[in-house]
């Protein structure tokens, strides 16, 4: 064997080792700030590359040339955080690229971005940005391990001292032959529009280059754009880069992939509740008309009651109106039952019939807990099978919550916060299990006293939307001191809905006038 064929044979031994090494999948990080690359002392240029066999040359020979080798990113979820472009452009790059026989640097600024664009996409290379040649740029550089270095829109000279072995040109035609490296096509990149953000135009070009894909989005949370969804659904990638700082911390990033993954959507479209959509609810319980309009018509003539009831919205509405149900699931009642709680447990396998028929006609439902006596986490994990389903959402009546000794009627009742958050733990984490969209939980309240401790309410749960519902009835000056007072004293990171009584609102305000309540209600129910 002569020396030229161990040399090949020993290259291909190195680059498959190195692409084996690049494709294990180890635990979730954040990446933000410069990479070890750009502190690390400079490597020898002309690295290990993959290899690509063009068009024969003479005699037939086939003709080698060479392309970058690329890696999976080290995380299933990552995020890049830094906002300097040269510092995030960089980081990209060595997410993505083990080495590069062409690297691609541009000016920061200038008319010159859109042409390093192209030429990073026609060399199949990476796309760095700077304002000048600092000594992060040449370890960046050479931590890619190039044979060649375009520079498009900033000065030749300073850099080839810098990085001996490399070439640095400054036209296309100078640059070596290049191949497709190995794609990396179940790699996602979630970012922002490129338009006027001259580092994701560059984070654009070299993830074309190394074969991953790209998804353009607004704001940072994937479930939140049904575009998304739908390609992280097609896509199913095994690692997601997310591009700003937005997107972290990369472990909520990761959960939030997974839900996008599976494609389900809420009425409405996303997978976020609010403030994306507008639910108008009829509220009662399935064949008692006097607990509720829901009550008063069967049910295939409740789901058209339900639809007119939100039409009335649409025109004032800028989201999505999606009609709703709140059911009354645990009815509160003068007896107290076999159990002694004072609060009668529908089945589920009767509320199964108005569960589906409503998610067959697009509406969203409330499971509503009259707990009495009862634990209300008990309460709500009676129905765990309905609340798997992505459009069903949980809500917790204080004003039926008897405490020791207490009847139903003798006076209002209330519900402690820790108890409160022991239900708003286990949906979310119900939720999580089963990567199901954003869960409702409504908090039905009219006086402050009926949740006891309320700015101690966990509202960090990623998982939930918690909206505060004000259920006071009577003249409008009367119900509208008592919106003041409850959206006054939530705490923060809250919705809130708002309750129109048909009979008991004197006089009851028409869908024009609900709408101008401030802060804008998420939920208008009618009882």
């Amino acid at each position: 064997m002569d020396v030229l064929e161990r040399v090949r044979r020993d290259r291909r031994r190195t680059i498959g080792a190195a692409a084996r090494a690049a494709a294990v999948t180890v635990s979730v990080v954040v990446a933000a700030g410069v990479s070890t690359a750009c502190s690390a002392p400079l490597p020898l240029a002309g690295g290990a590359y993959g290899s690509q066999t063009t068009a024969r040359g003479g005699k037939d020979s086939p003709r080698q040339v060479l392309a970058g080798l690329t890696r999976a990113p080290s995380a299933t979820a990552s995020v890049l955080a830094d906002a300097a472009p040269d510092v995030l452009t960089a980081e990209f790059a060595r997410a993505l690229f083990v080495t590069s026989p062409v690297v691609v640097v541009a000016a920061e600024s200038g008319s010159a971005l859109a042409a390093a664009a192209s030429a990073a996409r026609a060399a199949h290379a990476p796309l760095l940005l700077a304002s000048k040649a600092t000594p992060q740029l040449v370890a960046a550089v050479a931590g890619l391990r190039p044979q060649a270095v375009l520079l498009v829109g900033l000065p030749r000279a300073a850099l080839p001292a810098r990085l001996p072995g490399i070439r640095v040109v400054s036209h296309v035609p100078q640059l070596p032959a290049t191949g497709v490296p190995a794609p990396l096509s179940r790699v996602a990149v979630l970012a922002g529009s490129a338009r006027d953000n001259p580092a994701i135009t560059a984070v654009e070009a070299t993830a074309a280059a190394a074969g991953a894909t790209m998804v353009a989005m607004a704001g940072g949370d994937p479930r939140a754009d049904p575009v998304a969804i739908e390609a992280l659904a097609r896509l199913r990638p095994r690692a997601v880069i997310g591009v700003g700082a937005e997107f972290g911390p990369a472990a909520r990033l990761a959960s939030r992939v997974a839900v996008a993954e599976t494609g389900r959507q809420l009425p409405g479209g996303g997978q976020v509740l609010f403030p994306g959509r507008l639910l108008v609810a009829l509220y009662g319980h399935p064949g008692t008309p006097g607990l509720g309009v829901l009550g008063q018509q069967d049910l295939t003539a409740s789901v058209a009651r339900a639809k007119t009831v939100a039409a009335a919205y649409r025109p004032l509405s800028r989201v999505p109106v999606v009609p709703a149900f709140e059911i009354i699931a645990t009815v509160a009642e003068a007896s107290p039952g076999a159990d002694r709680s004072y609060s009668y447990e529908t089945p589920v396998a009767s509320l199964l019939p108005w569960v589906s028929r409503a998610a067959a006609a697009g509406m969203y439902v409330v499971l509503d807990l009259q707990p009495g006596r009862a634990s209300l986490l008990a309460q709500a994990q009676l129905y765990q099978s309905l609340l798997r389903l992505p459009n069903v959402g949980l809500a917790i009546d204080a004003e039926w919550k008897l405490q020791p000794g207490q009847k139903p009627l003798r006076q209002i009742g209330h519900v402690d916060i820790g108890e409160v958050n022991s239900v708003v733990h286990w949906l979310a984490a119900l939720t999580a299990r089963y990567r199901l969209p954003q869960k409702l939980l409504v908090l039905h309240q009219f006086r402050l006293s009926m949740i006891n401790g309320e700015r101690d309410l966990d509202t960090s749960e990623d998982d939930l939307a918690i909206v505060v519902h004000m259920d006071g009835q009577g003249t409008q000056p009367e119900k509208q001191a008592t919106w003041n007072a409850v959206t006054s004293a939530a705490p923060g990171n809250v919705f809130f809905g708002w309750k129109n009584f048909l009979v008991k609102d004197h006089p009851m305000l028409t869908s024009r006038q609900t709408m101008t309540k401030t802060p804008l209600p998420v939920m208008i129910s009618y009882q």
